[in-house]
């Protein structure tokens, strides 16, 4: 999340509670707020002035994904319980009014507020992974931070090669821990997905298995081809043919989150049964 200079500072002032309607922090009270989101200050002798300090914070914090929490933290709606400062919906439409022009709103969600784009909800991918604790590597979900993040910021190749490998990661997870036969990865994702998807007794030539739910593998089989495809065209991975966009970057997670949500929702509930 990138936004203006213009934008920064006069966020600043609110964040320092420089502003009516906003509640006012102290110098250690700002040290203590932006500490939350990555630095190791110190409030001692020296330090500037309250309003320079949160406009400097957030100018180091700018297009980074960070950013969007201070957002969150900053319109936490228990700070105006006491009905002082006003009410949080004033300040989040002030925060509006200026970050609009930067292409983006603050929004309630559930009891907090969060940042989306005005184009459209920032991607968010469900993570499942405490179910199988086999699956719960670090590269997992690394690849769902990426693919979050690089969409945010605009990087929709990388978004497209981190739901790549997002696919890769889990069908390899799959095989590692249920496939007593070691697999040699060569790259090839269709291959990968129908060892993992027979791994699982999803094999569609199975006459157990209803119509209904060969057609669901079919397509499943396509989304893996198609992100295969998807990711060599369009990617940073390769020479791209066309450069992607938003909503390129946004099908491309999408259709990983289902499959990957597929796959795990199977093996949780074959483990459970007893098939596995």
């Amino acid at each position: 999340m990138k936004i203006s200079d213009f934008s920064i500072n006069r966020i600043g002032e609110f964040i320092a509670g420089d502003t009516a309607g906003w509640p006012y922090r102290r110098g250690m009270d700002l040290v203590a707020f932006f500490n939350k989101h990555g630095f190791r200050d110190v409030y001692e002798e020296g330090f500037p002035t309250r309003r320079i300090y949160a406009q400097e914070k957030l100018k180091e914090l700018n297009g980074k994904p960070k950013l969007k929490d201070v957002f969150r933290e900053a319109l936490d709606p228990r700070l105006w319980i006491d009905g002082h400062n006003g009410t949080v919906e004033d300040a989040a439409a002030k925060i509006n009014e200026l970050i609009r022009y930067d292409g983006y709103e603050v929004v309630l969600d559930g009891n907090f507020y969060k940042i989306r784009e005005l184009s459209g909800s920032i991607i968010e991918v469900e993570t499942r992974f405490e179910e199988a604790s086999e699956l719960s590597e670090l590269l997992i979900e690394e690849q769902i931070r990426k693919s979050r993040e690089k969409i945010e910021l605009g990087d929709y190749s990388g978004a497209i090669t981190n739901s790549r490998s997002l696919i890769e990661a889990v069908c390899l997870g799959i095989l590692i821990e249920l496939d007593s036969t070691p697999y040699e990865n060569d790259g090839d994702l269709s291959k990968l997905f129908t060892k993992a998807r027979k791994a699982l007794n999803l094999d569609p030539s199975r006459k157990d298995i209803s119509d209904s739910l060969k057609q669901v593998l079919s397509g499943l089989a396509s989304i893996v081809s198609g992100l295969s495809s998807m990711r060599n065209k369009m990617s940073d991975a390769h020479a791209g043919n066309y450069k992607p966009s938003r909503h390129h970057a946004k099908l491309a997670v999408n259709a990983a989150k289902t499959l990957v949500d597929f796959l795990f929702e199977t093996k949780a509930y074959q483990k459970e049964k007893g098939i596995l």
